[in-house]
């Protein structure tokens, strides 16, 4: 059950997303490239965030996890009907700065819908079941993800679905999604009830009340703990190189477009715009359907194993060691084929194995502690990686005046950063196992 609804929230998730990046292609803001549109509205996504993981951080006190997960869902299907009507050429030819906010949204839809599931996932398993199970249930998010990146481009191309019911057509599997969850909960919460009487009858009158959740409470978590502080550590570098990564993979596609239209003499207002938008929206289907086909296969074949034999270090650390290599290619050969192939290495193992280091992670650590610091790092210390690649973008455009081989240079520096962090909390994570 746990399979099927990964499986179906992926789904959902690759109906949403291609039409993100090409409904912010088409945002142009005067005086801003492309490529700053696009980081610049990350930037502003992180801050949002934060106030989002606080909010987000009083529901899951007031709440229990099931029902905040269904209103959380919810929340979001009703927001997708509303997008629905706003996409470009649909009620409105053009509404000003709608790319942008439908840009943000998606951010927090991976709040309440993916980062809320694989909560949930980490919570109802010990740290044993959950070696166990969860490269398993991975498997369903990357065939999720896999099979959503497939069927947009059939269902569009075919003409049985046009692009702007996609959101419309994502609303029935996260439904589906919710009622898995109320039945998980009913297996899986009968048997965490009675290790909770118990360890509740050894420890009444002990136990101090939490703290209340505040819009800071998730972002000061990091600081009681070496763990969870490197936790954030890696979190954000891990995202700042991504993010570095997919603003430079957006600045070639549109130069590589841009050249294109030159060639075929597109003209330029409404055929331009069109253009440019079908071009970036075709380019992203082909690019996370075999990112995904890619981390599917190593996360079949690859995940548990080494899981199994290399242990949470191997396959923590596999992902920087990846992008190292990567990036230093890229720097050597920034062109639109090179960057397209490194960028398919360096997302399909951050999807398959470092996406089931995530989750390993916090199998030692207690139930409190995952609905507040997992929410938090998951998200808040994303985006702020976002923030970081936002502002990489502005001083090395209008400060530095960077070549693409220069970013990608500067990537590579991040990068071994990340795995010195990453050795680090490697070491963290052995110490609470053992104390687990």
């Amino acid at each position: 059950m746990m399979f099927a609804n990964v499986f179906l929230i992926l789904l959902a998730y690759y109906f949403i997303k291609p039409l993100r990046e090409g409904w912010i292609a088409v945002s142009d803001v005067e005086g801003l490239s492309k490529m700053e549109v696009k980081a610049y509205s990350s930037f502003v996504q992180s801050i949002v965030l934060l106030f989002v993981v606080g909010w987000y951080a009083r529901l899951a006190d007031r709440w229990d996890r099931v029902t905040l997960f269904t209103r959380a869902t919810l929340f979001c299907i009703s927001n997708m009907v509303l997008f629905w009507f706003l996409q470009p050429s649909f009620f409105f030819e053009e509404l000003p700065l709608s790319g942008i906010v439908y840009y943000l949204w998606v951010g927090m839809f991976g709040v309440f819908v993916v980062a809320q599931f694989w909560t949930f996932c980490a919570d109802i398993y010990t740290n044993e079941r959950g070696k166990r199970m969860l490269p398993f249930i991975a498997i369903g998010a990357t065939s999720g993800a896999a099979a959503g990146s497939w069927l947009v481009d059939q269902l569009v191309k075919s003409g049985l679905v046009p692009t702007e019911a996609l959101l419309l057509v994502a609303i029935a599997p996260l439904l589906i999604s919710i009622i898995l969850v109320r039945k998980v909960e009913q297996r899986e919460g009968q048997r965490a009830g009675l290790i909770d009487e118990t360890a509740a009858d050894q420890d009444a009158g002990t136990a101090a009340k939490p703290e209340k959740a505040s819009i800071w409470s998730g972002a000061k978590l990091v600081l009681v703990s070496k763990f969870l502080l490197l936790a954030a550590l890696v979190t954000l570098f891990t995202n700042w190189v991504n993010t570095n990564g997919e603003n430079l993979l957006f600045r070639v596609i549109q130069e590589s477009l841009a050249v294109t239209a030159q060639e075929q003499a597109v003209a330029a207002g409404q055929p331009m715009l069109e253009f440019i938008r079908d071009g970036t929206t075709t380019f992203y289907g082909n690019f996370y359907f075999w990112v995904n086909i890619v981390a599917l296969l190593l996360q079949a074949f690859v995940a548990s194993r080494l899981l199994k034999y290399g242990g949470f270090a191997a396959i923590l650390l596999i992902l920087p060691v990846i992008a190292l290599m990567s990036y230093s290619v890229m720097a050597l050969l920034p062109v639109l084929a090179v960057v397209k192939l490194m960028k398919i290495a360096e997302n399909a193992t951050d999807y398959s194995l470092n996406n089931t280091s995530r989750h390993v992670l916090w199998l030692p650590v207690s139930s409190a502690m995952k609905f507040r610091g997992k929410p938090a790092i998951d998200t808040l210390y994303v985006r702020l990686g976002d923030g970081l690649a936002a502002i990489t973008v502005l001083v090395g455009v209008h400060v530095l005046a960077l070549a693409t081989a220069e970013f990608f240079a500067f990537n590579v520096f991040l990068v071994l950063c990340w795995l010195v962090a990453g050795v680090l909390l490697v070491r963290e994570h052995r110490r609470a196992s053992e104390a687990g």
